[in-house]
């Protein structure tokens, strides 16, 4: 692998930064204090207390940390870590010149030394430097060469030692290294800050903690430590309990309010210590008095509640988190679920909490590494659906490009079977992007993945209360088929669902799903429960006032206690008003409050009305259901009921009245026992036809069902098949594009290749004219100057603006007038002509005229050529005299 975060351009830089630090490391700034014992000593505070500041930035940020520790206060009580990118080979004289930008005690950190307030400590060349228990320790670099990330592995034992007190700032260096530590401090509540890009003398490390959403405060080197000592003397980070807890869980549950009415999130059943440090972190953040002031802010400021959504989301992963499990899944699990399946089979997987997608990657490519082992025909495919929340994490993850610093969590063979290397990063594969689907889902409201094989539910639950948690796992139950497996995160367990699920690997926390005769809790599927509305209580109707219309309270105490009792119900069965006594038809049905007809029906009528709702809304005809035997508390009833649906007035249109009416009981008289069966006879008789109504019904709504569901079916498979036709038609289009893109490609590296020809062929005749000193003029048809050699003007005044003028406009030394006709003449005969001509200063030329001819054999204007002979004439001229 090539090198990156530690090149070798900042090992050279660090080299040279070092040699001039050693010539001057004697030499102390008159304006620094040196530290003093009193400095040096921890304060009273326990070292768990000790807020720490971990520094990263490369060999070129000297600068920024220049900037940084000459306003950082000597006496904050914090300790700092910085981490720099240094020549492995070179010491490092790094802490003697911070020694001169702060009076807090400055020192290359040795392994097993304590943290200090007030102290800075500075990692030595060739080490990485970790946090345990308040101690620093040194280890030695995994790569001797290639990629190394000492500023991620120290941000994330920061995180895990400090919680909440780690503090992550990283300045002006190339590369990534940063940010996956950035990221391990957000998710334990600590806080990140980064450089303001501009300012820094290399920005990607910086602008990479940025971009990823991760710098809680972005500013210059210089405000950096103001920011962070006034969010740890914030109250909100000071105090351990809350000044008024009853407030703060009343305005703590406004928030989730306002996140569920601005984000759609839901995050009442969350568990409350997981929402409030966030909070906390929040108002801190901000500076803000207290939570009440954080609520007001919440509602004037929506991007806000983006920003706190993306916090409790808490997306945190990595590539094969945990290696111990993913080597068990590739060894055994997968393979064990492979021989139990028939061969052919696409098994199905769901991944909730995806985040940005590592934990999906990684069970496909686990599954392709088992493939090659138990399957090389690939005759099993595995499809993985995976869900997340938040639509920035599903996008990042639909791109499936990661930064350097995978290379930490991925091994160099499955970096180069699965991953494609670019510049800053690398691109997973498309034979494992094709088999995972990303889709944004809240696994507790919204439907669930159904016939799954693997369920990869890791660190979700702990997030949850026990409400939620004990809903959820009767749901993965339901959505897993027959031994399918269940993996669960380090922390988490099945709890009281052992009857559901059977443990196969109880380290691993992997789980299978089981089917036994034992009773199962009922599935409470995810969806939204409509809110039922009534009539107020009594106690809550405001009295009425004085002078009130007295006949229309006489109209209600009528229906109260004298119109029959009835109810208004919707096509689900929810009751929507209640007028009358109706207890001794109805009653409450155990367990979570249900307003639902068909739970609150008594016996004898529940399943009656099975059906008949639907009926009435369809044929808008009243149903009579006479001489009903319901059940009372302890004995039986009849009843008439009236099933009428409304149409008018509009309002009320699509709901349906439920009237109830006891029919009297008839004078007991003596009966003889053949009447008594008679009568016993016709009751049955009527409960049946009754119950074939009923029954009927409810077969008719299954057939509807039914077809709306093939109807579906179909359209969503047509989908299916569109969405496939337009996917290989966009790939066929690539495809295409891709090779005109070559083709392209070919033909401008011909026409590069004949330009070149043609600078050459040109440079060559310039040169053969010039060598030839012949004059030379080209006309087009018009006798117009279309181009001249250098040698025309010492008799021609021309220059370069006078191509395309006509030639008899051009002053001339020439003594021949008839230049002009004679070339008109060549171009009417094509006879080409020649003699001699002189000029007023006594030169001699010989011309020539003749046509032009292209390549094409077309005459497109003349040639007139002039060669010297001045001297020749001279000679003529003087052999002449000696004859004479």
């Amino acid at each position: 692998r090539k090198p990156q975060a530690a090149s070798r351009k900042p090992q050279a830089a660090s080299r040279k930064l070092d040699d001039a630090l050693r010539s001057s490391s004697s030499r102390r700034s008159n304006s620094v204090v040196a530290p003093t014992k009193a400095q040096v000593v921890s304060n009273p505070a326990s070292v768990g207390d000790i807020p720490v500041v971990g520094i990263g930035c490369s060999a070129g940020g000297l600068d920024a940390l220049e900037k940084f520790f000459r306003h950082t206060l000597a006496t904050s009580g914090i300790a700092y870590v910085v981490i720099q990118h240094l020549a492995p080979k070179s010491a490092s004289a790094l802490p003697e010149l911070l020694q001169r930008f702060t009076s807090m005690h400055v020192s290359e950190a040795i392994d097993g030394v304590g943290i200090k307030p007030n102290s800075v400590y500075v990692i030595p060349p060739n080490k990485d430097i970790s946090l345990l228990h308040g101690k620093l320790r040194l280890l030695d670099p995994t790569e001797k060469h290639g990629l190394r990330l000492p500023i991620d592995f120290f941000f994330k034992t920061l995180a895990a030692d400090r919680k909440d007190k780690s503090i992550g700032v990283i300045l002006s260096g190339m590369g990534s290294d940063g940010t996956f530590g950035q990221r391990a401090i957000r998710e334990a509540c600590g806080l990140t800050l980064a450089q303001e890009p501009s300012s820094a003398s290399a920005d990607a490390m910086p602008h990479s903690v940025i971009s990823s959403g991760l710098a809680d405060i972005v500013a210059l080197p210089e405000e950096l430590p103001a920011q962070i000592v006034a969010y740890l003397k914030h109250p909100a980070m000071t105090l351990d309990t809350l000044p008024n807890e009853g407030m703060f869980q009343g305005e703590l549950e406004k928030i989730i309010v306002l996140l569920r009415h601005q984000c759609g999130a839901d995050f009442s059943l969350y568990k409350t210590q997981t929402i409030t440090r966030r909070v906390e972190r929040r108002i801190a953040l901000h500076h803000l008095a207290d939570i009440r002031a954080y609520v007001r802010y919440l509602r004037d400021n929506p991007h806000e509640a983006q920003l706190l959504l993306k916090e409790l989301l808490i997306g945190v992963t990595n590539f094969f988190r945990d290696p111990d499990v993913w080597e068990y899944l590739r060894t055994t699990a997968i393979p064990a679920l492979l021989a139990a399946r028939p061969e052919g089979t696409t098994l199905r997987a769901w991944v909730p909490a995806c985040s940005s997608g590592e934990e999906a990657y990684s069970l496909a490519m686990v599954f392709k590494e088992v493939l090659a082992q138990v399957d090389p025909g690939e005759r099993f495919q595995l499809l993985i659906y995976a869900t997340d929340l938040d639509p920035e994490g599903i996008d990042k993850a639909r791109k499936a490009f990661y930064r350097s610093a995978i290379a930490t969590d991925v091994s160099p063979e499955r970096l180069a079977r699965f991953f494609v290397q670019e510049s800053n990063g690398y691109q997973v594969k498309k034979e494992i992007r094709e088999m995972v689907v990303f889709a944004n889902q809240n696994v507790a409201s919204d439907p669930p993945f159904t016939k799954l094989d693997i369920l990869c539910c890791r660190n979700l639950l702990i997030y949850f209360r026990a409400q939620l948690q004990n809903k959820l796992l009767p749901l993965f139950h339901y959505s897993l088929n027959d031994k399918g497996l269940l993996l669960l995160g380090s922390a988490e367990s099945i709890g009281n669902f052992s009857h559901l699920f059977s443990p196969v690997n109880q380290k691993a926390r992997l789980y299978q799903r089981i089917n036994n005769v034992q009773p199962k809790p009922a599935v409470e599927f995810p969806g939204k429960v409509p809110v039922p509305t009534g009539t107020p209580s009594p106690s809550t109707e405001p009295m009425p006032a004085h002078g009130e219309d007295t006949g229309r309270m006489a109209e209600q105490l009528l229906l109260q206690n004298y119109a029959p009792a009835a109810v208004l119900v919707n096509a689900d069965g929810d009751i929507l008003f209640i007028s009358g006594r109706t207890g001794k038809y109805l009653e409450p049905a155990a367990g979570k409050t249900n307003n639902n007809i068909y739970a609150m029906a008594r016996e004898g009528l529940r399943e009656v009305l099975t059906g008949v709702i639907h009926k009435a809304l369809r044929e808008q005809l009243a149903i009579h259901l006479n001489g009903l035997r319901v059940g009372t508390n302890g004995g039986t009833q009849t009843v008439d009921v009236s099933v009428q649906a409304i149409d008018k007035p509009k309002s009320l249109r699509g709901q349906v009245l439920i009237v109830f009416k006891d029919v009297a009981a008839l004078p007991a008289r003596r009966k003889t026992r053949k009447k008594v069966d008679g009568d016993a006879n016709e009751a049955l008789t009527q409960e049946l036809q009754q119950t074939r109504e009923a029954l009927q019904v409810t077969h008719e709504e299954m057939q509807t069902s039914v077809e709306e569901l093939k109807s579906s079916n179909e359209e969503l498979q047509s989908t299916n098949e569109e969405l496939q036709s337009t996917n290989e038609e966009l790939t066929t289009s690539k495809e295409e594009l891709q090779s005109l893109n070559e083709e392209l490609q070919t033909v401008n590296t011909e026409l590069q290749s004949k330009v070149e020809d043609l600078v050459w062929v040109k440079n060559d005749m310039t040169n053969l004219i010039n060598s030839t000193e012949l004059a030379t003029i080209f006309l087009d048809n018009e006798m117009k100057v279309r181009r001249f050699t250098p040698h025309v003007e010492s008799f021609f005044k021309l220059i370069s603006s006078d191509i395309g003028r006509p030639l008899s406009d051009i002053t001339s030394d020439l003594d021949y007038p008839q230049l002009k006709s004679e070339a008109t003449e060549v171009l009417r005969t094509l006879v080409f002509k020649e003699g001699k001509v002189g000029t007023h200063d006594g030169r001699w030329y010989r011309m020539r005229i003749m046509p032009y001819r292209t390549q094409d054999n077309v005459i497109d204007g003349v040639v007139i050529t002039f060669m010297d002979i001045s001297e020749f004439k001279k000679s003529e001229g003087t052999m002449s005299n000696r004859g004479a």
